[in-house]
């Protein structure tokens, strides 16, 4: 009996082991809010990496699937509980990075194709201060920041 009890828990430990290897892999996926592009957005839940993928058309073929890599920003975070959120801006590319464990978020988008993301971000401690600095200048790889309910160009 005690045998059966050891492999029983055993067992247990192995199934155990493989779901927390399934959940670590675990991925998200949502589609840009913009009404008239065909783009996804993939998260690794655990890392909060993003990437997006879209159909392109190809000449003499039924086209193909571009997938753009993480960029500045979008690659690997502090390990947390993230998500993607889509606006329901029907102009708007991009989506919202959302860690669900600290409430910070960040928005990440397809620029120079690479999916590039906003540092993370979230209500200061101090409410009555800004959480970061101002804004940097518009530079070289630094495009300028669009203005309130606008999207830049894709």
């Amino acid at each position: 009996m005690q045998q059966s009890g050891r492999a029983a828990a055993a067992a247990l430990l192995a199934a155990g082991l493989c779901a927390g290897q399934a959940k670590a892999a675990a991925y998200d996926f949502v589609p840009a809010p913009q009404t008239d592009l065909n783009r996804v957005y993939r998260i690794d839940k655990v890392t909060g990496e993003v990437i997006s993928c879209q159909y392109g058309l190809q000449e003499g073929t039924v086209g193909v699937t571009l997938c753009f890599g993480a960029g500045e920003g979008a690659g690997p975070q502090a390990a947390g509980e993230y998500g993607l959120i889509a606006s329901k801006h029907e102009r708007e590319a991009g989506v919202f990075r959302a860690n669900f464990r600290t409430g910070d978020v960040s928005v990440c988008y397809v620029l120079e194709e690479k999916v590039v993301c906003t540092p993370q971000t979230g209500p200061s401690a101090d409410a009555g201060t800004p959480p970061r600095g101002p804004l940097a200048p518009p530079g070289p790889g630094r495009p300028q920041a669009p203005g309130p309910g606008t999207t830049r160009p894709q």
